[in-house]
């Protein structure tokens, strides 16, 4: 028989070591998050599968090129290092890319950002054979630099024309001659295409590399934007051309160069200029050149078949959308090796989804179908006709990979695993690698082979998972809520370590909402800072509101020339749900989003000030007039057709209604969302009387980076911990 005092010994114990164990657990700092490094992931970076299939090289610490065999995962080769170098050409590089006979590497160095994809920098051609280094050219940094097919040749674009350098003969070639900044831009896009057409490379080698496709701006029309870079006794003055909503867009060109004639071509794309092209791309036939031509809605889209010694098109394939067209990139046409097919994606069922073509345009199958969406083209493997994609069959949350016959028979999955997976392929699609994530477990990168079965591991992400577990991460968990309207959203909670049903805790919603887009996934996103104040005594939440992704067109499509409506409405009620609960504190929420978040941000704290106590807003379009032409106009048609659309859904016009403790944050230099975005809200509240903070960042543009963001984060933290 135990006696009593042994009992309450032992319970006493027991009570007492749990306490022991959650005091060992490490408490996270903004010092770890953004000095340290503590919950960085470690990848596989610089992959490249070399032409055999059977090795991939990768980058090493930007000073060498390793070759490594698929199977075994062995290093076979040193390819390349700068050790290798016979002077002091440079001592990193930021990227590298093989001719594709494999003989030439072409080096990036010195990389000098300008706008979201595009940069300067200094190029090098090393030769494995000889031993030997070239830089490309002698005029300064350049942009774009990119090997012809059969190796021979470099293209490249500095100071808006195009070039190409002979790498047989060491000649220059100057394409075109009439660029001039802010004017004219060849080979390279404008502002707007660079940052919503999402590329910075406007040109194209044709297959047999005897010619070169590009664009061509006349950006003279366009109105100029002028920010003030500081730093110096007198600040500089900078401009560019950016076209706001309703405003004029570049005057846009397609040109074929003929290196054997020195002569080009303007291709026939219709008579109407108020138009986009969001891409060019050469087809299996080096004479035709497939153009997309976008009406400025948005809503119509077709392929031209141009004839690249002519110029003369005819229309391939077209589509019309009652809202807008999404699909856009490389991505949306894939030309077939046997040169008779291409693949589309398409929207046409309600769901983003592959068809098969003829080169007539004639359609021939759906490839794949159902209510899920294809999340992302990978590859075609041509000789077994096989195409490889991800997509969100099993959960909006989820990502799988799958390949499947262009019959539209054979489906198979090659990623069971819960969670996100992202897949590299061999050539010849013999093997994959994948990054494998759940929203609880860091990155494992793994080795696996056609069919999906793992080979080996080649990243563990050990050092991170001990770091999570250290520092007691709590657990991302999902939940779905029905709102007033009979809608289903999808949302994510990360509650305190030491979490107690019976008390009450203040909540934090992040917040991002913006088109086609989805914060609540199934994968692996540091999101310390939430764990953070988690680790305060902060529940944090997240909800995807209606016009987010991976649900099928309509939910995508709702907000359609109403951008912020019904986003807020969800916003709204997602908090009134999480109030309702018994450990949340109705009377202290607060948001927190950035650019299209921090917009989202706006219009909570305002239109739902009975709701929010708090927000903060980084970088935030506050009137949808101050946004770009393409991205805007693709959800709210113009200013001018749509005035009200504008209006009563930017945070600028509903200052009045602002109650809670409020917080703007802006990057200066912002060439994406502009400080005047900021400065028009500010002078709205000031009018208004609306008490707010901001803080400012000189020279930062649409994200905040290095010292700053710890600046950043610490103020924000410090705002939450005074208000909320």
């Amino acid at each position: 028989m135990v006696n009593n005092r042994f009992l309450s010994l032992l319970t006493g114990l027991l009570i007492f070591i749990p306490s022991i164990i959650n005091s060992q657990n490490k408490e996270i700092t903004l010092d770890h998050i953004y000095r340290k490094g503590t919950f960085s992931q470690r990848t596989v970076a610089g992959l490249r599968s070399m032409d055999d299939g059977i090795h991939y090289t990768t980058m090493s610490n930007g000073s060498e090129i390793l070759k490594f065999r698929y199977e075994t995962g062995e290093q076979v080769e040193v390819i390349f290092s700068v050790n290798d170098l016979p002077g002091n050409e440079f001592r990193s590089f930021s990227n590298y890319e093989f001719s594709d006979d494999e003989s030439l590497i072409l080096f990036t160095t010195g990389r000098e950002q300008i706008y979201r994809h595009s940069y300067r920098a200094g190029f090098f051609i090393w030769d494995i054979k000889e031993r030997t280094i070239t830089r490309l050219s002698e005029t300064g940094k350049q942009q774009l630099a990119t090997f012809s097919p059969n190796g021979s040749k470099v293209a490249f674009v500095f100071e808006n024309n195009l070039y190409y350098r002979d790498l047989d003969t060491g000649r220059e070639i100057r394409v075109t001659s009439d660029g001039s900044i802010n004017e004219i831009i060849n080979g390279a896009p404008d502002w707007v295409y660079e940052e919503e057409f999402s590329f910075n490379k406007a040109f194209a080698w044709s297959p047999d590399s005897r010619k070169l496709a590009f664009y061509r701006f006349d950006e003279s029309h366009v109105k100029m934007f002028n920010m003030t870079l500081y730093g110096e006794l007198y600040p500089q003055w900078y401009q560019f051309k950016y076209p706001k909503a309703g405003e004029d867009n570049s005057l846009v060109t397609i040109h074929v160069y003929d290196l054997e004639t020195s002569s080009a071509v303007t291709i026939d794309t219709g008579t109407e200029t108020d138009q986009y092209i969001p891409r060019i791309k050469w087809t299996q036939d080096p004479s035709k050149l497939a153009v997309y031509r976008l009406n400025r809605l948005q809503n119509h889209i077709e392929v031209l078949l141009a004839d690249a010694s002519s110029g003369r098109s005819e229309v391939l394939w077209s589509e019309t959308n009652r809202y807008f067209i999404r699909e856009t990139s490389d991505d949306m046409i894939t030309f077939l090796e046997d040169g008779k097919h291409f693949i589309v994606m398409s929207e046409r069922s309600g769901w983003m989804h592959f068809y098969l073509y003829n080169m007539n345009g004639r359609f021939l199958n759906a490839v794949t179908g159902g209510d899920w969406e294809v999340d992302r083209f990978i590859g075609v493997d041509h000789a077994n006709r096989r195409l490889y994609y991800s997509s969100s069959e099993t959960s909006p949350l989820q990502r799988n990979i799958y390949s499947i016959r262009l019959n539209g028979r054979d489906k198979r999955m090659l990623t069971p695993d819960e969670g996100a997976n992202r897949a590299v392929f061999s050539n010849g699609f013999r093997y994959f690698i994948n990054y494998h994530s759940d929203a609880n477990t860091p990155t494992l990168i793994t080795l696996h082979n056609a069919r999906g079965r793992q080979i080996r591991i080649l990243e563990d992400n050990s050092q991170l998972k001990q770091a999570v577990e250290e520092y007691a991460f709590s657990k991302t968990e999902f939940f779905t809520f029905t709102t007033s309207e009979g809608i289903d959203l999808n949302g994510f909670i990360i509650r305190p370590p030491d979490f107690d049903e019976s008390k009450v805790y203040p909540l934090l919603m992040y917040v991002y909402g913006g088109p086609g887009h989805q914060a609540v996934r199934d994968s692996w996103n540091t999101r310390a800072w939430y764990q953070m104040l988690a680790q305060k005594g902060y529940v944090i939440a997240c909800v995807d509101n209606r016009g987010t992704g991976a649900r099928g067109e309509e939910f995508m499509k709702s907000t359609y020339l109403q951008l912020g409506k019904y986003e807020t409405i969800d916003q709204i009620e997602a908090a009134r749900y999480l109030g309702s609960k018994s450990y949340i504190d109705a009377g202290r929420i607060g948001i927190f989003g950035w650019s299209y978040g921090g917009y989202m941000a706006g219009l909570c704290m305002t239109l739902g000030a009975d709701v929010f106590s708090l927000g903060v807003s980084g970088a935030p379009v506050t009137n949808w007039r101050f946004y770009d032409t393409i991205y805007t106009e693709r959800y709210m048609r113009t200013p001018q057709e749509n005035p009200d659309g504008y209006d009563d859904n930017s945070p600028i016009n509903h200052v009045e209604k602002l109650r809670g403790k409020f917080m703007l944050i802006h990057g200066t230099a912002d060439d994406n969302v502009h400080l005047q975005n900021t400065i028009e809200m500010v002078d709205r509240l000031i009018v208004a009387d609306k008490q707010f903070e901001l803080l400012l960042y000189p020279n930062h543009s649409h994200g905040i980076r290095g010292d700053a963001a710890r600046h950043m984060y610490t103020r924000i933290t410090d705002f939450i911990l005074e208000n909320l």
